[in-house]
Formats: structure tokens, C-alpha cells, sequence
């Protein structure tokens, strides 16, 4: 059944940017900003909006499985771009300009298959929230002239919740994640071992019952952050969680007694 978006104003807006845009292409990493852009999109454009998902080791396997799932359950066009970000000249050295230089080399490649597909337009899942923290990326999607229409609309974080429930998404209330390369500390070399001990430490986390979680990587030390309300949890199953990071590679395992924090490891670079 069509979503009905008209008594809404933020809707009808993104209805006619849409239709301005007649084809677009949509930046699709699975999580609730883009699906709902997605699912919108193909809605308004019908076969005219397909996804493009960028397929890396900076991504989960879970997460491309999901992509993957999506569009199948919505049928909906994917395009999967397969990705080494650890050629990007400089990107291994984890600057502070890190995810400029990755989303700088990510979306050429993404609006050079969009275009060789006949797709002109590639928009992406940004929301006006992401107006703040630390987000070198905005910057190299302004260069490339990736349009976010539900940022440029004012729409929220919450409010995209909202409509996702309203489209009966799962991912409506899925909870905020990130690349795997945010999980280690600026300075510090990015290399794949290190991306796959960080996926596989969140993993066992989340096999335990752990849902909003990170695993920040100090060189040989983990820093788990999960929210307040399942500490207890971590607490109750310490000796194998311990275990297990020391089995994966760390020499060290601690709680972050602050509890998660989505982009703490930006908080050193602005505070210099």
C-alpha cells in the first residue's frame, strides 16, 4: 500500500525534490536514514531509484546481508560496488581527515557506476542532525555534488524514524552505526587484521545479548562501550568476554565506564 505523505509538509517536499530529480540513485548502506530515502524514493520514482551499496572491509558481512535482504524484500534495484579502501593513498594512516579521504574515493566510485548506469543523480541518507559532531565526509560529498535532500529539507533523525515506522521499515528504531575504520584511534594504522578483530569482538558482544555497542581499538587495548543499561550484562559475562577480545588479538580489555558514545574518538581532535 502506497505511503500516504501528503498531510505532511517534510514529506511533500522530499515527494517533490523526487519527482524533480525524475532518476536518482541512492547511496545505500543499510541503515534507517537511507532505507527510508530508499524505500521513499522507490515509491515516488517507481524503477526510476535503485541503491548502490559499496561492499568493503570497512563494512560487516551482516551489514551487506541486510543490504542485500532489503532490496530483495522490497524489490528494489541494487547495484553492489566492490571497494579497497585500503589503497586510498594516506586513508591507512588514520588521519584526522580520514573519512574525507574515504568518502572523497568511495562516492567517485559510486556516481561513476550511477552515471554508467544512466543514473545522474546520486543522493545520499544524510539527516539535519548530521549538521553537527565531526564530519570531515560532508565536505567530499559537497565537492562531488552528492545531493542529501533530507538534510537540505531540515528533516531529523527522529523524524526519519517516524516515517520509517510509518513504512512498516524494521529499521526504523535500528540502532546508529558507523565504519569499522571508526573504531581505532586516530594515529594509528588501519589495517585489515585490525578491522576484522574489531568486527569480530562486536560480533561476540552482540551474540551475548548486547545491542547499541563499540569495540574502540588503543593499540593493544579494547575499550568496549555499550549503553549504561546493559553493563550489568557485560559484568555478568567478563571472564569470557576477556577471554575471547584475548583470543582475537587484544593484550587488554575494558568498559568504558561513560558508556557508548557514537564518534568519541572525534572528541580528542576537538578538543586540540
Amino acid at each position: 500500500m502506497p505511503f500516504n505523505f501528503e498531510n505532511d509538509s517534510k514529506l511533500s517536499a522530499l515527494a517533490e525534490y523526487l519527482k524533480n530529480r525524475q532518476k536518482v540513485a541512492v547511496a545505500f548502506s543499510g541503515g534507517v536514514d537511507s532505507a527510508f530515502l530508499l524505500k521513499f524514493a522507490s515509491q515516488i520514482l517507481g524503477k526510476n531509484a535503485m541503491a548502490l551499496n559499496v561492499s568493503s572491509v570497512l563494512q560487516t558481512k551482516t551489514e551487506l546481508a541486510e543490504v542485500q535482504n532489503f532490496c530483495r524484500q522490497h524489490q528494489i534495484a541494487l547495484q553492489t560496488v566492490q571497494f579497497d579502501p585500503l589503497q586510498i593513498p594516506g586513508f591507512c594512516l588514520n588521519p584526522a581527515n580520514r573519512c574525507y579521504l574515504c568518502k572523497k574515493a568511495i562516492f567517485t566510485r559510486i556516481k561513476q557506476q550511477a552515471q554508467a548506469l544512466g543514473f545522474c543523480c546520486v543522493i545520499d541518507g544524510s539527516n539535519a542532525d548530521d549538521a553537527g559532531d565531526f564530519r570531515p565526509g560532508m565536505q567530499a560529498l559537497k565537492e562531488l555534488e552528492i545531493e542529501s535532500p533530507m538534510k537540505m529539507l531540515g528533516i531529523t533523525k527522529a523524524e526519519v524514524r517516524q516515517f520509517a515506522k510509518s513504512l512498516n521499515l524494521e529499521q526504523w528504531n535500528k540502532a546508529a552505526s558507523a565504519c569499522l575504520a571508526s573504531r581505532i584511534n586516530y594515529g594509528e594504522e588501519i589495517t585489515s587484521k585490525k578491522l576484522y578483530t574489531i568486527e569480530e569482538s562486536e560480533q561476540f558482544l552482540r551474540s551475548l545479548g548486547v545491542g547499541q555497542c563499540r569495540v574502540r581499538m588503543h593499540q593493544n587495548i579494547a575499550r568496549i562501550e555499550v549503553l549504561q543499561e546493559q553493563m550489568p550484562l557485560i559484568f555478568e559475562n567478563k571472564a569470557l568476554i576477556d577471554q575471547t577480545l584475548k583470543n582475537l588479538g587484544f593484550s587488554f580489555v575494558t568498559l568504558d565506564l561513560f558508556g557508548f558514545k557514537s564518534g568519541s574518538l572525534n572528541k580528542n581532535l576537538l578538543q586540540n
